[in-house]
């Protein structure tokens, strides 16, 4: 039997330093995760044993890692993210990540503006 299986993270909020312009990368601002993996994980519904599985907690522990490190395009975090997560997790086959800036300072009434990166196992 194959099954795919998402697992997900809805709202994962940050505070961090990413952008271009100076002020960005002093003073911070709000981040926004919205991230999916796909894969299968079929053993792990028969054994209900967080090993055979990728666990929830641990893909947010990269999230955290990967958000600390300052960037100046949310592209370049984005692609850090989905390659970590591929890399450090076998069983996981794809990764779907968006990642939104609160409030941009581009002078407009926005509440978000952002990147969204699907990236897959060959």
């Amino acid at each position: 039997m194959k099954t795919t299986t998402t697992i997900f993270l809805r709202n994962v909020i940050f505070y961090a330093y990413h952008g271009v312009a100076p002020q960005e990368t002093t003073v911070g601002n709000t981040f926004i995760i919205d991230l999916t993996v796909k894969g299968n994980f079929l053993q792990s519904m028969e054994t209900d044993d967080v090993a055979d599985t990728v666990s929830y907690a641990d893909i947010y522990g990269v999230l955290k890692q990967e958000m600390a490190v300052p960037s100046k395009l949310l592209e370049h975090v984005c692609g850090r993210i989905t390659k970590r997560l591929l890399h450090d997790f076998p069983l996981i086959e794809e990764v779907r990540l968006r990642l939104s800036k609160r409030n941009p300072p581009m002078g407009a009434d926005i509440d978000s503006a952002g990147v969204e990166v699907f990236l897959a196992r060959e």
